[in-house]
């Protein structure tokens, strides 16, 4: 799965990926995303811009609009035949941008270790979303979900689920835009191996009120592989 981000774009990275998009004002920097937070996504029905929307799909037919966090994850396995996903799979597309996203290991003694996982090349990772629209008028808001799918070989030692990364501009044009079920089947599958590299990180992230820098800083640690 995923269940925390972190989105502290460099100079180089917004040049580079975000500088044809129009931008927030002023960015949220943010090293510690939780679910049913404010995050930043480019969604398919505004390609051109960065929106704001909360970590955490509600469905259309929700009989009251709370997000109470369940729905962060889509299966891309299953995304076609849960009832609160299909639709926006179809239609409502996004690209939840992040520096680094992170996955715990746990331990023989119950403990968690957190991880920081991000592109080797440096650049900033386009998560696969979709995203959803709930109530009218004044009560409106937009929701979205991570994809994730089986690991690739840098993920596989740690977690048995990932995020659905797109490294390419080619594969994050072609997500935002008109697909059939066939061409989205073949956009789901794990990323390629050798795309990403990690380290451990403060078990300080496990706390949703801590957010800071120090969170980015490297604890030595050894991963095991068995």
């Amino acid at each position: 799965m995923c269940g925390r981000y972190s989105l502290a774009p460099t100079k180089k990275q917004k040049a580079q990926q975000l500088d044809a998009l129009k931008q927030p004002p002023v960015w949220k920097i943010r090293f510690n995303l939780a679910p049913t937070q404010s995050a930043y996504v480019i969604a398919s029905d505004s390609p051109a811009e960065i929106k704001e929307m909360n970590w955490g799909l509600v469905p259309s037919w929700s009989r009251d609009g709370v997000n109470n966090g369940k729905l962060i994850n889509a299966r891309s396995e299953t995304i076609f035949e849960k009832p609160s996903f299909r639709d926006a799979v179809f239609s409502r597309r996004c690209l939840v941008p992040a520096d680094s996203f992170y996955e715990w290991r746990k331990e023989p003694d119950g403990r968690k270790l957190p991880y920081r996982i991000f592109l080797k090349n440096g650049d900033l990772l386009m998560m696969a979303g979709i995203w959803e629209r709930w109530g009218s008028g004044t009560e409106v808001q937009n929701t979205f979900s991570i994809l994730t799918t089986g690991p690739n070989a840098e993920m596989a030692p740690l977690h048995n689920r990932m995020p659905l990364i797109l490294p390419t501009e080619a594969a994050q044009q072609k997500w935002l835009g008109k697909l059939s079920e066939e061409s989205l089947v073949e956009m789901l599958a794990p990323p390629a191996d050798g795309l990403l590299d990690m380290y451990r990180v403060s078990e300080r992230l496990n706390s949703t009120g801590v957010d800071d820098p120090t969170l980015h800083e490297e604890v030595a640690d050894a991963l095991r592989l068995f």
